[in-house]
C-alpha cells in the first residue's frame, strides 16, 4: 500500500495521520493477533522505523566517513560538492550512534521477515523512474529529490539486508528496465532459483 501510495504521488508518511484516524474509528476492532492484517499502531511504527533508524546518518554516511575522512581532509575539493556533503553527515556519528543502528537495524529486520515469508520473492521495479535529464538535477532540492526516489527500492531492502536480483524486463528496442527481485535474508540460493523462473518467464 505503502508502495503504491508513492507511485501515485502521495506521501506515504501522510499514512501515520491516517492510521490514526484509523484506529479511533476501530477502537472495538479485535487484537491484532486476531486479525488478518496488522493493527493502526504496528502500521504507524512500521511507517516510521526506517526514516527514524536512519535519522544519525545511516550506515551509508557512517560508513563512508569512515573510509573517507583523511583524504577529505587532504583533498576534500576534489570531491563532488554533493557527495561530500552526504559523506560529512557521518562525521557527528557516535559510536553510540552506531551500535544504536546495529541494534534498531536488527530488530526492523525481525519485524519484517515474517510479513514476506510466506512468498517467494518480493518484486519491484529496480529504479522507479526514468533517467532524468542534466537540467532536471541542476536544483539542489530537486537533485535530492530525485535521487532518493531513484535509490528509494534498493536502499530499503539493502538496509533489511535482503539479497536481490535485477533481470530486465523491458521490450526488445526500448529503454533498458530492471525488475528487482529480493529474497529473504540469507535466502541467495532460492533468490538464484526465481530468478531463473521469472526470467525464463518474461523472455
Amino acid at each position: 500500500g505503502m508502495e503504491l501510495a508513492a507511485r501515485a504521488g502521495f506521501d506515504p508518511r501522510a499514512g501515520v495521520s491516517l492510521w490514526q484516524k484509523m484506529s479511533a474509528a476501530n477502537k472495538g476492532a479485535p487484537p491484532q493477533w486476531l486479525s488478518t492484517h496488522p493493527s493502526g499502531n504496528t502500521r504507524i511504527a512500521e511507517i516510521e522505523a526506517l526514516p527514524a533508524v536512519n535519522g544519525t546518518g545511516g550506515f551509508a554516511a557512517s560508513e563512508a566517513w569512515a573510509w573517507h575522512h583523511d583524504i577529505i581532509d587532504r583533498a576534500g575539493q576534489d570531491y563532488d560538492p554533493r557527495i561530500l556533503k552526504r559523506i560529512r553527515r557521518g562525521e557527528a556519528m557516535t559510536a553510540e550512534n552506531y551500535l544504536a543502528l546495529l541494534a534498531a537495524r536488527k530488530n526492523l529486520i525481525a519485524a519484517v521477515a515474517p510479513q514476506t515469508a510466506p512468498f517467494d520473492a518480493v518484486l519491484a521495479p529496480t529504479c522507479p523512474l526514468t533517467p532524468p535529464s542534466i537540467a532536471e538535477v541542476e536544483d539542489e532540492r530537486e537533485y535530492n529529490r530525485i535521487n532518493m526516489a531513484l535509490l528509494r527500492n534498493t536502499a530499503v531492502f539493502n538496509f533489511l539486508d535482503r539479497c536481490s536480483i535485477s533481470i530486465p524486463c523491458h521490450q526488445p528496442g526500448t529503454a533498458p528496465v530492471g525488475l528487482m527481485i529480493t529474497g529473504e535474508n540469507g535466502g541467495d540460493g532460492k533468490l538464484f532459483a526465481v530468478a531463473r523462473a521469472v526470467e525464463a518467464a518474461l523472455a
